[in-house]
């Protein structure tokens, strides 16, 4: 996370560490993840990019630093994974994918799965400015990862602007959605992608997942904020 801070401790329940294999020796944070159920966790597409076997991953749930496992801290083992069957690489369309776990997690305070938003608060949570990206990814563009979880505020920013010639210039398609600030300075970054934008609804005085972080150009550039799969038009395919 480009700008942000971080997060306070269990704050961000429903954040995931998706991690690989290396070497055969030891498990390097990869993507983010967001946990929908006792064993599925929703991330993105491009994240599996290849890696495609279930036994180079594991999900790490209920961590705050990665390198310091608490006793609420969860790890599990992936049964399966599923990417969306038309996902495409070369623009990011239908960046999405489930991570089967190969046994269920106990929920506490510091693992909950993510709301999804009913249909009726779709509209208003997509034009929000009270949103949150969090995750473990670099705080710079070329920076190094982070450690510790790390949170930013971010608003949602209409289609038309980061879409427009200025910005984006049609790369951006109608299942996508962009948040972030157009003057840069808060975004998600490598290491982040799959991780959560959750918005706020005062009403129900709760966080709703929106959107999963797919990709952008740059970490924190004017004029590019963050893109992230709109959920909304995915939920049949959860």
């Amino acid at each position: 996370i480009v700008g942000g801070h971080e997060a306070p401790e269990g704050a961000w329940p429903w954040v995931v560490s998706l991690q690989v294999l290396r070497g055969g020796v030891r498990f390097v944070h990869l993507c983010g993840g967001v946990l929908l159920g006792r064993r599925a966790v929703l991330t993105a597409g491009h994240c599996v990019d290849g890696r495609t076997d279930p036994c180079s991953w594991r999900a790490v749930l209920g961590v705050h630093n990665l390198h310091k496992h608490s006793r609420h801290t969860a790890r599990r083992r992936i049964r399966r994974i599923i990417v969306h069957s038309e996902f495409r690489r070369e623009t990011f369309e239908n960046d999405v994918a489930v991570f089967e776990l190969r046994s269920a997690v106990r929920y506490s305070l510091f693992i909950q799965p993510v709301c999804l938003a009913p249909a009726a608060l779709v509209e208003p949570l997509e034009n929000s400015s009270d949103c949150y990206i969090s995750g473990w990814g670099r705080t710079s563009e070329k920076g190094k990862i982070s450690p510790v979880l790390k949170e930013a505020h971010v608003a949602i920013l209409p289609s038309s602007l980061c879409n427009s010639s200025a910005g984006y210039a049609g790369l951006m398609n109608d299942k996508a959605l962009c948040a972030g600030a157009w003057a840069g300075g808060t975004d998600t970054c490598q290491g982040d992608s799959g991780g959560p934008l959750v918005c706020y609804h005062p009403d129900t005085d709760k966080y709703y997942l929106i959107g999963i972080a797919s990709f952008g150009v740059g970490c924190g550039r004017p004029r590019y904020p963050g893109i992230y799969v709109r959920l909304s038009q995915y939920r049949k395919w959860i």
